[in-house]
C-alpha cells in the first residue's frame, strides 16, 4: 500500500510539472521579461553594494546603474541594429557565395576521387543555415528587449526590494536554519557564477571584435556583440559564435583569413574559458557537464533565446531547489558533477 501511495505521489508530482511547464510555455511574453529582469538585477547588484561602501543613497545608486546601463545599451544597439540590418540585406548574395565555395571544395575532393553528391552535401549542410542560428539568436534577444521598459521597471524594483528578499524568505520556511542555508549558497552562486560570466564574456566579445577589426572583417561589432551573448551559452555558444565570420571570412578575403580566424577564436575561447573562467569561478556550480548540455535544449525549447543565455542558473535554482527536499535528494544528485562520489571515495 506504501509503495502505490509513493507511486501515486510521483504521478500527482509528474502531473503538476507538466501542467507549471505548460503555463510557464504560455505565459512566455510575460515570464521571460521578468527572468531576464530578475538576472539582471542579480549582475547589477553588486555595484548597488559597491556604492553603498562609500555612503552612496540607494536611490541615487539604483538610478545611477540604470542610466549607466541603458545608455550603453541603446548606444550599442545602435551599432548593432546598423550592422543587423547591412548584414540581413546581404545574406542571400553571401549564402551563395558560400555554396560556390562548397562546390569548389567537392569538386577538389572529387580530384582525389573522393566523390560526394554536391546537392546532398548542400542540403545536410547548408552553410547558410549556420549563419542564420546566430543571427536569429541575436535577434530574439533583440525581440525580448522590444519589452524594455518593463524590464527596467522590474529591475529598480527587485534592487530596492533584494535587502528584504532574504528576510522574507527566512520568515516564510517552516525550517530556517537548515533551508537558509540553501537558499545564501544559491544566492551567493548565481551572484558569483553571473558576475564572473558577464566579465569573461566581455572580455571575450572585445578581443574577439580587436581580432576581427585587425583583419578587417565586415561587420566587426556585430561579431562581438554576438561573441559576448553567446558566451552565456554554455558549451556550444563560443562555436557559434565564431561561425558567421569565419565563414564570413572565407567568401570575402580567402581560406587564409578565414583559418587566421578561426584559430583566433580557439586560442581566445580557450584561453577564457579553460583558464581565466576557472582560475576565478573555481568549481563552478556543481552541475555535469552532459546536465549543462541537456539543460541548454531544454531552457531553450521553453523560454527561447533568454533561455539558452540563462539555462545554467536556472538548473541550478531546480538543483537546489531538490536539495532542500528529502524526496528531490536523489534527483539533485543526477544533476551534480560527482563531486559527493569523489568526496566519498
Amino acid at each position: 500500500m506504501s509503495s502505490l501511495t509513493g507511486v501515486n505521489k510521483s504521478l500527482v508530482i509528474f502531473a503538476a510539472l507538466v501542467v507549471v511547464l505548460a503555463g510557464i510555455k504560455a505565459a512566455s511574453v510575460i515570464v521571460i521579461p521578468f527572468v531576464l529582469a530578475a538576472f539582471i538585477a542579480i549582475i547589477c547588484n553588486p555595484l548597488i553594494r559597491f556604492f553603498a561602501k562609500y555612503g552612496i543613497p540607494k536611490g541615487i545608486a539604483v538610478v545611477f546603474v540604470m542610466l549607466m546601463i541603458v545608455g550603453v545599451g541603446i548606444s550599442l544597439a545602435g551599432l548593432v541594429g546598423q550592422s543587423m540590418t547591412d548584414f540581413s540585406e546581404k545574406l542571400p548574395e553571401y549564402k551563395a557565395q558560400l555554396k560556390e565555395e562548397f562546390v569548389w571544395v567537392v569538386n577538389v575532393a572529387a580530384s582525389y576521387n573522393i566523390l560526394i553528391d554536391k546537392e546532398q552535401i548542400i542540403s545536410l549542410f547548408d552553410p547558410g543555415k549556420m549563419i542564420d542560428v546566430a543571427t536569429n539568436m541575436l535577434t530574439g534577444l533583440g525581440g525580448v528587449m522590444a519589452n524594455l521598459f518593463l524590464i527596467i521597471l522590474t529591475v529598480v524594483f527587485m534592487l530596492f526590494e533584494g535587502p528584504m528578499l532574504s528576510k522574507k524568505v527566512h520568515l516564510a520556511l517552516d525550517d530556517p536554519e537548515m533551508k537558509m542555508q540553501q537558499v545564501d549558497r544559491f544566492l551567493d552562486s548565481i551572484n558569483s557564477y553571473l558576475a564572473i560570466k558577464t566579465l569573461v564574456s566581455l572580455g571575450t566579445g572585445m578581443l574577439a571584435g580587436f581580432m576581427l577589426w585587425a583583419l578587417d572583417v565586415d561587420y566587426f561589432i556585430l561579431w562581438a556583440v554576438v561573441a559576448f551573448m553567446l558566451n552565456y551559452i554554455p558549451n556550444i555558444g563560443s562555436i557559434i559564435a565564431a561561425v558567421p565570420p569565419v565563414l564570413l571570412a572565407l567568401i570575402t578575403q580567402g581560406p587564409l583569413v578565414a583559418g587566421f580566424i578561426a584559430g583566433g577564436y580557439l586560442v581566445i575561447n580557450t584561453v577564457m574559458g579553460n583558464i581565466v573562467e576557472p582560475r576565478f569561478m573555481g568549481k563552478g556550480l556543481g552541475l555535469s557537464t552532459l546536465v549543462v548540455f541537456l539543460s541548454l535544449i531544454f531552457w531553450g525549447w521553453l523560454m527561447g533565446t533568454v533561455g539558452m543565455l540563462l539555462s545554467v542558473p536556472l538548473t541550478m535554482i531546480v538543483k537546489i531547489a531538490l536539495e532542500t527536499s528529502q524526496e528531490g535528494r536523489w534527483l539533485a544528485t543526477l544533476l551534480g558533477n560527482g563531486e559527493e562520489l569523489k568526496l566519498e571515495d
